[in-house]
């Protein structure tokens, strides 16, 4: 996006060249360098607006946010694994919806989309291409996991 575009949401210009606004320069760029870190799984748009909901950080809120997906998301994978292991589809449509809309309001777009699919794949039915975006749905949940890290979401990250 250039200066001249509009930009969505319209954002300040500070938004659109560091989604991470508030957190020290040398920590960006150590989240952008930590291969699937954080800044390159969530989209910066999504975590804006949960920033302009806390804009001076006084709650907060963005990382309590974080954190908490991150505690149902590691209990998600867990059960994701034992309905997948027990060849449950309903318990998998399930687990794919509530993983869908939580994705997409902090940002794992791509964790969502495949929800979508997925979820949409097993209320009608169809296993063509299925096992193929089970494997994907897994392997990005756990990426976007790894970017959540402790380390990630440590105070000093959301200083104003």
């Amino acid at each position: 996006m250039s200066d001249t575009e509009p930009c969505p949401y319209n954002l300040p210009m500070s938004y659109r060249w560091n989604p991470h606004p508030r957190w020290p320069a040398a920590q960006v760029e150590a989240t952008a360098g930590a291969g699937g870190a954080a800044a390159a799984v969530l989209d910066a748009v999504a975590l804006d607006r949960l920033r302009q909901l806390d804009p001076d950080n006084r709650t907060g809120l963005v990382k309590r946010v974080l954190q908490t997906y991150s505690q149902s998301l590691d209990r998600l994978l867990v059960q994701w694994q034992a309905a997948r292991a027990a060849g449950d589809a309903n318990a998998l449509r399930a687990l794919a919806h509530t993983l869908k809309s939580s994705s997409a309001s902090v940002g794992a777009l791509a964790l969502s989309a495949l929800c979508a699919d997925v979820e949409t794949r097993l209320r009608d039915g169809r296993r063509d291409g299925l096992e193929a975006q089970l494997d994907a749905l897994a392997d990005e949940a756990v990426r976007i996991r790894a970017a959540l890290s402790p380390q990630w979401l440590s105070p000093s990250e959301f200083v104003r």
